[in-house]
């Protein structure tokens, strides 16, 4: 969540760069930078951003598993031989 108290303008962020970097390593939490008074960008630690980046692929992950299991109690999709068939036809791979 985005603290409103961390707004900065970009000037006074390069100015102060070692010491707000500092703060969002250590805080954890994301800082907004405004240009001309408007939000332009929005600066986080790295850990913190993997961790973000991994939380989204995993439940993008997780969606689709759903919808994969809403198709197949639909009764749509295709035999599992009939995939590894086309798999490997796509893929150039011969079976073991």
């Amino acid at each position: 969540m985005i603290d409103l108290r961390d707004i900065r303008s970009v000037t006074d962020f390069q100015r102060n760069i070692k010491d707000y970097v500092g703060k969002l390593q250590k805080g954890k939490s994301p800082m907004v930078l405004t240009l001309n008074g408007r939000a332009a960008v929005v600066v986080q630690d790295a850990e913190s951003y993997q961790q973000l980046l991994d939380r989204l692929e995993q439940a993008e992950t997780l969606a689709a598993i759903k919808e994969g299991i809403a198709q197949a109690d639909r009764g749509e999709g295709i035999p599992f031989e009939e995939a590894e068939r086309r798999l490997r036809k796509k893929h150039g791979s011969r079976r073991p």
